[in-house]
């Protein structure tokens, strides 16, 4: 019977520290995957999948750390339980080998799946707030309002000045129109 580690972090710029720590005493052996929970493939973590057999344990720190939804938990939570396969979520200690560690299992993939979908809103409710403020989200534009007048004023004597335009101002052709196309969002003045 072996102790697997399963660790996961959304991006680089997230350190893992804090799951190693709580894991490496007690595990065999350790796996860090750097992705998003809801990427259709988790390729670390079905490759741990793949190499566990009954008798062996899964472990994580966090319940979020290895599932997207409450459904999924509780789905991978039984077929580990037909497999064989224990399941540990260290900073809830939880065991779902036994009825009530699968009953907190259930209620504790309930509201982490809560409040995954409460972040969700809130960020999308800040990023609306933004906008209505005239905030510009999104990378900064390539162009200036100036260099946008300039481009236009050419291109309304000569059409086919796009590629000219384009590389005298360092862009690609299609920005270049696509920046021609996009309506002027410049705030008001004040």
């Amino acid at each position: 019977m072996k102790k697997v580690g399963y660790l996961r972090v959304s991006t680089q710029e997230q350190r893992p520290d804090r799951q190693i720590e709580g894991l490496r005493s007690r595990c065999d052996e350790l796996h860090l995957e750097t992705l998003s929970a809801v990427s259709p493939r988790r390729p670390i973590y079905e490759a741990v999948l793949a190499r566990l057999e009954p008798g062996d344990a899964l472990v994580v720190w966090d319940l979020d750390r290895a599932f997207r939804s409450v459904v999924d938990a509780v789905t991978q939570a039984e077929r580990f339980r037909q497999k064989g396969i224990d399941f540990e979520i260290v900073n809830l200690q939880v065991d779902t080998a036994t009825p009530s560690g699968m009953l907190v299992y259930t209620i504790m993939s309930a509201f982490a799946e809560f409040e995954r979908r409460m972040l969700a809103q809130r960020t999308r409710e800040g990023l609306a707030a933004a906008r209505r403020r005239g905030i510009r989200l999104g990378r900064p534009p390539k162009l200036s309002k100036a260099q946008l007048d300039h481009a236009r004023q050419i291109l309304s004597c000569d059409s086919a000045a796009t590629t000219r335009i384009a590389r005298q101002l360092g862009v690609a052709p299609w920005t270049l129109t696509r920046s021609l196309r996009r309506p002027d969002r410049t705030p008001p003045a004040g």
